[in-house]
């Protein structure tokens, strides 16, 4: 079964550690055709998990992850696996 190239993951109610350690299950369990993982984290309560994603994610810290963008609204932070070009 192919993957999609684009995966969400929902963490809204999740506390942050929690948060994490699902955002690296996904992330690990990415097969080559994902380039992109969609964390829906919300605004208003989701931001001490949005400042996590990009401790934890950010600065080469996660080899499979190329760079953390902001998704369409403040909700939803870009996991950017591969580029498209």
């Amino acid at each position: 079964m192919l993957s999609e190239p684009i995966n969400t993951i929902d963490v809204h109610g999740m506390n942050v550690e929690k948060a994490l350690d699902a955002i690296h299950k996904k992330v690990d369990g990415a097969g080559s055709a994902v380039y992109e993982i969609r964390v829906i984290h919300g605004f208003h309560g989701g931001t001490r998990i949005r400042s996590a994603i990009r401790e934890e994610f950010g600065y080469g810290l996660e080899p499979k992850i190329k760079r953390i963008q902001p998704g369409d609204n403040e909700g939803i932070t870009r996991l950017i696996l591969k580029e498209l070009f």
